[in-house]
């Protein structure tokens, strides 16, 4: 059965790759709603070969829709979100507007498909981040029971947007040229050549000295796992990437498990690609992971510092799995 969808925030980074997804995985789509700040309104895009002109966002855009895909960030969400339940959309939603609301489901379908049918009208989509780490915990928390989670990550530029992405390649050339002017707009230092240990870029650090983006991967990853006990500690951190974030996760686990156990797991677990044989360079990395769907797992070991403990490298593409695929993969779901 097609339906009447909405995208909101079009003309983004993960706007961009709702429309290709949606095109690529046949949606069936009825009737593509693409909408935009007034800034952007005007634009052309193009769906299955038909050109589209970008709308602009008002709390009347929703009429007609079934399924409207949020990504416009959270003060967008909260405010317009309404409007489209109120219209008789059902909402997913990509922002951190809604995700640690009770009555909001947080979902990862390879991992809590059944939250979906709890919904009130919007679906939240969770961090790019966690989405991939639970992706591949959850086969080896449902074996061996995870008492512990250490992850550090290793995030690419564009899940800061499109506007990041231009920055890192701008000030890149300008070191390049031997140029010491760059002025850069959205980083508080250089990324090119460099790692940040902040993320977001502004406003990131409360109180307890982590930043906002660790305590969502903290707190989203008890709430999809079902499991509040789980001891979870982050580091993210900012990398001169352009796609893609690589994490590296270190997890303690009530029952041992070997490392042949993981590897057989996630061989036939959904979603997940093994790519695990070091001694011939074979493991995850960014650059083979762009524009792909899986979540990709490698360099699995064990944490010899501890009696049941497990080393993996995880990469994923961030606008892909990380955003508008789990999105979609939602909205699959619910028709």
């Amino acid at each position: 059965m097609a339906v009447n969808v909405a995208i909101v925030g079009a003309t983004g980074a993960v706007g961009e790759e709702f429309i290709r997804i949606l095109e690529s995985r046949k949606f069936p789509v009825k009737e593509l709603r693409l909408l935009a700040s007034k800034r952007s309104a005007g634009k052309k895009m193009r769906f299955c070969g038909v050109e589209y002109t970008v709308q602009e966002l008002t709390r009347h855009s929703f009429q007609g829709i079934k399924i409207a895909l949020f990504s416009a960030g959270s003060s967008i969400s909260k405010e317009y979100v309404p409007y489209a339940i109120e219209s008789g959309a059902v909402c997913v939603d990509n922002s951190s507007a809604f995700r640690m609301d009770d009555d909001v489901p947080l979902v990862v379908p390879e991992v809590n498909p059944q939250d979906i049918a709890k919904h009130h009208g919007v679906i939240a989509n969770p961090n790019c981040s966690t989405i991939q780490m639970v992706v591949a915990l959850k086969p080896i928390h449902d074996v061996a029971k995870i008492k512990r989670i250490v992850v550090s990550t290793y995030q690419s530029v564009s899940g800061a947007g499109l506007k990041a992405v231009d920055e890192l390649q701008r000030e890149t050339a300008s070191i390049l040229a031997g140029k010491n002017d760059f002025q850069r707009k959205l980083f508080p230092h250089q990324i090119a050549f460099n790692v940040l240990p902040q993320i977001p870029q502004s406003n990131a650090f409360l109180q307890n000295g982590y930043t906002s983006e660790e305590l969502k991967m903290v707190n989203e990853t008890k709430k999809i796992m079902g499991d509040h006990s789980i001891r979870i500690t982050a580091t993210t951190v900012r990398v001169p990437v352009l796609r893609c974030h690589s994490e590296s996760v270190n997890i303690e686990t009530e029952k041992k498990i070997t490392v042949a156990e993981v590897r057989k797991l996630l061989a036939k677990s959904p979603g997940v690609t093994l790519m695990d044989d070091p001694a011939n360079q074979v493991y995850p990395l960014a650059p083979f992971a762009a524009g792909k769907d899986d979540v990709f797992v490698g360099r699995i070991r064990e944490d010899e510092s501890i009696d049941k403990g497990i080393n993996l490298w995880i990469v994923s593409d961030n606008l892909r799995k990380g955003a508008a695929l789990n999105a979609i993969q939602i909205a699959e779901k619910l028709l």
